[in-house]
């Protein structure tokens, strides 16, 4: 069961993600409110993505000492 094993490691990365949008957009507009809806905007959509990501690739269950061909 390696479910939710990378969370840690997910919410790391999307708060990298939000935070260099972050600043981006403060620097561009001057303005909290756009940089305060870019930056949850950006966390929550790549929570989603990496989620998706997650969930789309299938575990390898094969024991690695067993070959793969016979």
């Amino acid at each position: 069961m390696r479910r939710f094993a990378n969370l840690k490691t997910y919410l790391g990365l999307s708060t990298v993600a939000s935070i260099f949008v972050g600043i981006i957009v403060a620097f561009g507009t001057r303005q909290t409110d756009p940089t305060i809806i870019s930056v949850l905007a950006t966390f929550i959509v790549s929570i989603v993505i990496i989620a998706t990501l997650d969930l789309s690739f299938k575990e390898d269950e094969q024991d690695p000492n067993t070959p793969r061909l016979r």
